[in-house]
């Protein structure tokens, strides 16, 4: 298992990652299933006919929710929800943001109360890799504090500092689990997480530290909570540089299209968001011209389909007009198809972006795919 640097126009990468289930072409979107499953009625069977490459899911919330025990009974994550290609799987650190009030955090883990029913659950670095190691996901991620884009500097500080320290337990962990007779998936991958806030310091120092830890990626984490998207372009034109070039770079929960575009030029090659599939689920729907909202009135009798040229499920066979009907109907079908169409506007997006780093163009493309998404709905 490794990671191929096969070219790079500028700073954007055009990799490859060998994992056990298989090859990942990076720059990649990895499609966000939570619980083990994309929110819109999304099957594993839409996911392969929308050229999803990589499916992520949550490591407290299978936890807390069916449990990873259960799914280790049935072989792992990847049987259980009969997908065959790589999964990542998030460590639980995002819920340490997330859930603020219904935790408290000490040395060796965090302390929560279940968002589900209050019951009090204990996560800290070993325990998240135990749990991510019954999932056997293709990727796990080391479990980290996401500290609040406001916090005082001085606690950011000792946050990463902490966070840190989790590294080393992490991967002392996995290595562990990885030797048993009986785990899931004994060449599981591990990610590192750069963490700092939009201190620019801490992030290059903590990105040289942990680049030292010679771990299988490293993510960009704790950006996208409430900064500016100039700030967050900031810290990644420090911070970036400071990563292993020869590693695949993820930037976590990120984002929109135009974030998509921006990131790739500044060295990332992985991303996930739940934006496609929560807007698709609203009746918002990207397209090369910007976002459009089918529930308005304009496309009550527009017999043209979401993006024309588009090859989705949704496109290929129903209209604008009949998307519209079923949302207005609260017809789940209505939003099934506007998740699909957008998860494939995602992947077909990265789809172009790999192509035109490898035809050493990519600052034209970028360009022109800014100056579509301007245009706003204007059909």
């Amino acid at each position: 298992m490794m990671y191929e640097l096969l070219t790079t126009d500028g700073k954007a990468k055009r990799g490859r990652l060998h994992t056990v289930h298989g090859d990942i072409e990076t720059p990649v979107f990895m499609n966000v299933g939570t619980v083990a499953a994309i929110k819109g009625a999304v099957s594993t069977d839409d996911l392969r006919q929308i050229g999803t490459q990589v499916e992520l899911s949550n490591t407290y919330h299978l936890h807390v929710r069916t449990g990873d025990k259960l799914i280790r009974q049935f072989g792992g994550l990847h049987k259980f929800m009969n997908w065959d290609k790589p999964i990542l799987t998030d460590s639980g650190g995002f819920q340490v943001f997330s859930l603020a009030g219904l935790r408290k955090i000490k040395e060796e883990g965090v302390f929560f109360h279940s968002h589900i029913d209050g019951h009090k659950i204990f996560m800290g670095p070993e325990e998240s890799m135990q749990i991510q190691s019954n999932l056997g996901s293709t990727i796990a991620m080391a479990f980290d504090e996401c500290p609040s884009s406001v916090a005082e500097k001085e606690y950011i500080k000792q946050s990463v500092e902490r966070t840190t320290r989790w590294l080393i337990r992490c991967k002392e962990e996995m290595a562990r689990l990885n030797q048993l007779p009986d785990t899931v998936n004994p060449h599981q991958m591990l990610f590192g997480i750069n963490q700092g806030g939009t201190y620019e310091d801490i992030r290059i120092a903590h990105a040289k530290e942990i680049s030292e830890f010679h771990l299988d990626g490293y993510a960009v984490g704790g950006l996208a909570v409430g900064e500016s998207h100039e700030e967050m372009y900031r810290i990644l034109d420090e911070t970036v540089p400071y990563l292993p070039q020869n590693k695949p770079t993820y930037l976590m929960g990120v984002g929109t299209p135009a974030n998509i575009l921006e990131a790739v030029d500044r060295g990332i090659d992985f991303f996930d968001c739940v934006y496609p599939s929560r807007n698709g689920r609203h009746g918002h729907v990207y397209t090369a011209e910007g976002k459009r909202n089918l529930f308005n009135k304009k496309y009550e009798l527009d017999s043209r389909p979401i993006e024309e040229g588009c090859q989705c499920p949704a496109c290929r066979s129903y209209s604008r007009a009949y998307i519209r009907h079923l949302l207005k109907a609260k017809e789940m079908l209505g939003m099934r198809l506007c998740v699909l169409h957008n998860l494939y506007f995602y992947n077909h997006l990265m789809e172009e972006i790999r192509q035109a780093i490898e035809e050493h163009r990519y600052a034209e493309f970028k360009k022109s795919k800014l100056n579509g998404f301007l245009i706003n709905d204007k059909k």
